[in-house]
């Protein structure tokens, strides 16, 4: 069940680590550090990204106690300018290593003297926000809106190897339970039940592989999914696409009315929005940075680098899921491959894994804005050919579909023996009995500097969506 509008922030498991040494320097004090953070807006959700932390030097402090903190605001002039120039929103957040857990009285004369002062400094339609954290790591948050009233962040969000959420105490009632969920809860326990029917799932890609992940997501109980596909059901996808019939062949029906279609006939509660289009499309992107989770099952390049730079900008989980089933056409298989990989915000992306390269987002790019000048380029030698079709399976596509559902599953409830960390890159081979974990690498030059960048001109840094 989700809540009609909520005011949620986000950041990695590096910032939350990051704060974490800098407010509790082990003295019993408060310590404060100040953050400028992107920002998201819709009807349903106001987001705030974590994008970037300047700690105030505890020597820096004009007093320290265990129950205050006073600090000059000078050393931070040119981050609230960068928050008034982008229209971005300063989070001050210190440490309570008392665990008090609310904000105190000094805590509201303070945030309202900051605050409201930044709101003239650096005014924009969200807001300016404070947080605390307690010594085991939780941070509660609120936002002061320009009518000077409080509006309480109803859930802090750190996205890592787990995703682990703070809630405010009013957000962790969900939806009377549903027996239908009797069995997932006796394996994956209330909580994560609840969780599931309050989270808002992306899937871009509903073909063979896509289509086993919105079966499998919605008899889970997520909450609401947001599907995206261009394309229409064909007859030669009836042999993979769950849920499709020759009817909906026949009549050429889009792919994601097919699935919400049998989404409602389901009848288990899962919420339906649903774009016939590509995902470079500024509306799918505002969809899509509302999601909690982000899954990847497209074969362009430029359809999985969009993705991955929505779940960096916005700080989102995304699982990547591919196929490659190597044939003759005459019926000899050579090889049969899957992959999953689970990408961090501001850790490696499918560039850096090499996963995708820039030169096949180019060319794929090109061939989808204009595909004469892609010809003529292709024909000429001057760019690479880009696989267009390849053969599909249903008990292939199923296989890799189930790995990346678990890989979420991990991510809000660790059931590993071995660290999810050892788990972000897998790769499968069926015909070798093979089964891979790949080291995942460096933090990716390009994605890892935006991560939480938030909506910005171009949206993405993306010319298209300019």
């Amino acid at each position: 069940m989700l809540l009609q509008h909520e005011i949620i922030l986000r950041l990695t498991a590096t910032q939350h680590e990051q704060l974490k040494r800098t407010l509790f320097p082990g003295d019993g004090k408060e310590s404060v550090a100040v953050a400028l953070c992107g920002t998201h807006r819709s009807a349903q959700r106001t987001v705030l990204c974590m994008h970037r932390i300047n700690a105030v030097p505890d020597e820096n402090c004009t007093e320290r106690s265990a129950d205050s903190v006073v600090w000059p605001t000078e050393p931070q002039v040119a981050l609230f300018s960068e928050a008034a120039r982008k229209k971005m929103v300063v989070l001050k957040i210190h440490s309570h290593p008392s665990g008090f857990p609310r904000f105190s009285g000094l805590d509201d004369k303070a945030d309202r003297a900051l605050l409201g002062s930044l709101l003239k400094l650096a005014p924009n339609e969200i807001g300016h926000a404070s947080a605390v954290m307690l010594p085991e790591g939780k941070i509660f948050a609120r936002l002061l809106g320009d009518d000077g009233r409080f509006s309480k962040i109803a859930r802090v969000v750190v996205v890592g190897d787990e995703v682990v959420a703070f809630e405010d105490g009013r957000s962790t009632k969900g939806a009377p339970f549903d027996e239908a969920f009797l069995r997932t809860q006796q394996a994956f326990g209330a909580r994560t039940v609840s969780m599931l029917s309050k989270m808002r799932v992306g899937v871009v890609g509903c073909s063979g592989t896509g289509s086993w992940v919105v079966e499998m997501l919605s008899r889970l109980g997520v909450g609401e999914l947001v599907l995206v596909d261009p394309d229409v059901i064909e007859r030669k996808n009836l042999n993979r696409i769950l849920n499709s019939v020759a009817s909906d062949a026949a009549a050429a029906r889009p792919k994601v009315k097919v699935f919400a279609r049998a989404i409602q006939r389901l009848g288990l509660g899962t919420k339906v929005t649903s774009y016939q289009t590509d995902i470079l499309q500024r509306k799918v992107v505002h969809s899509l940075a509302d999601c909690d989770f982000l899954f990847g099952c497209v074969d362009s390049a430029d359809g999985r680098d969009a993705l991955n730079r929505v779940a960096a900008f916005y700080i989102i989980p995304y699982v990547d899921v591919g196929v490659l089933l190597q044939a003759d056409g005459k019926g000899s298989v050579q090889q049969i491959c899957a992959a999953v990989h689970y990408l961090i915000p501001d850790g490696s992306s499918l560039l850096s894994r090499r996963v995708i390269t820039a030169e096949q987002v180019r060319a794929e790019s090109l061939r989808r804005r204009s595909p004469g000048q892609y010809a003529a380029l292709r024909k000429e030698g001057y760019i690479q050919g880009v696989n267009v079709d390849s053969p599909a399976v249903i008990s292939i596509n199923g296989f890799a579909a189930s790995h990346a559902v678990n890989e979420m599953l991990a991510r809000i409830h660790p059931f590993r023996r071995d660290a999810n960390r050892e788990f972000r890159a897998q790769t499968f081979s069926l015909a070798d009995g093979a089964w891979l974990r790949v080291d995942d690498g460096h933090p990716c030059p390009f994605l890892a500097k935006r991560a939480g960048r938030g909506d910005c001109r171009p949206l993405l840094d993306n010319a298209e969506l300019s």
